[in-house]
């Protein structure tokens, strides 16, 4: 019986085998990198350069804007690589190095909504309160919280993760270093110490999923009672996305995790594994500013000072 020791690297998912496929695969993920590459550093350069956007709202938009492209660059430049070179290989430390750094990003990004929607409840439903709750220092130590959460949790998912003995093969049906692909790995009942920490992780975040909504839900009756159809469509605007990205990443994410192996079929694992990795640090960049009318204006602003 072969253990973690014995095993070198590990083999990912291709997504074809034939060369043109291949580089097919490689151009999407390289169009999709780059949109998400380059809206996420215009997001982060905008609200860095305009005095106007050092607001909290602005401040928790720029961290996400960080964490989406960290979570993008994990699994997508692997894939890319591998798919470009007809390769499958990835080191057994650089599969745990996937594994911590995606768990840490994906961890600290749904974190970090959770006080997303903490900080949208107070400025519309306790708006004269609004900077005595958040308080640069406030906003400061509850980010803070959510990227430590997200490194706790990655450190022990990983290292309970690659403490299993190995003995099924080196061969992830994944195109990334997935946790639930790396336990059908195992050859020990202790990977069952893993799985209920993915449970214990799930419920977790099943938790700050209804927070978020309970935050919301007051929200929307809060926005419900203003006045002025300007003033509901600007509440709106910036609630709905926020909801949207949270309802994505929670029912990918725990069917991805909690679901039975019985219902385990490779183009299911691929498919649901894109819609909670690749898609939303591609989309969220257009959730938050396609609607967002200041950071629009502050966008052109930057691009107009540049241009001319």
């Amino acid at each position: 019986m072969s253990n973690s020791s014995s095993i070198s690297q590990f083999l990912l998912l291709a997504f074809a085998d034939t060369r043109e496929l291949q580089l097919l695969h490689f151009g999407l993920f390289l169009g999709i990198y780059l949109a998400a590459l380059l809206a996420n550093g215009l997001i982060i350069t905008t609200i860095a350069c305009d005095h106007r956007l050092h607001t909290p709202m602005y401040f928790f938009l720029l961290s996400l804007a960080l964490l989406d492209l960290g979570c993008i660059s994990t699994t997508v430049l692997k894939s890319m690589a591998n798919s470009l070179w007809d390769i499958r290989a990835i080191s057994y430390w650089g599969c745990a190095a996937q594994v911590f750094l995606f768990f840490f990003f994906m961890s600290a990004e749904f974190y970090l909504l959770t006080v997303v929607s903490y900080d949208r409840y107070v400025a519309i439903c306790k708006p004269l309160h609004y900077w005595t709750l958040m308080g640069s220092r406030a906003c400061v130590h509850m980010a803070a919280a959510a990227w430590g959460s997200g490194f706790l949790t990655a450190l022990l998912h990983t290292a309970s993760t690659f403490s299993l003995p190995l003995c099924q093969g080196n061969a992830v049906d994944q195109f990334f270093c997935e946790i639930p692909q790396i336990l059908k790995l195992s050859c020990s009942h202790s990977y069952l110490r893993e799985v209920w920490l993915l449970v214990l992780g799930c419920s977790l975040a099943f938790v700050c999923f209804v927070f978020i909504v309970l935050s919301y839900v007051q929200t929307f009756r809060a926005v419900l009672r203003i006045p002025s159809e300007h003033g509901r469509h600007k509440a709106f605007s910036t609630c709905l996305p926020h909801l949207a990205v949270v309802s994505l990443l929670v029912s990918t994410g725990l069917f991805a995790h909690l679901k039975p192996p019985s219902i385990s079929w490779s183009s299911l694992d691929l498919v649901v594994a894109v819609l909670y990795s690749v898609l939303p640090p591609a989309v969220n960049p257009l959730i938050y500013s396609v609607r967002n009318k200041e950071l629009k204006d502050a966008l052109r602003k930057l691009l107009g000072s540049h241009l001319l």
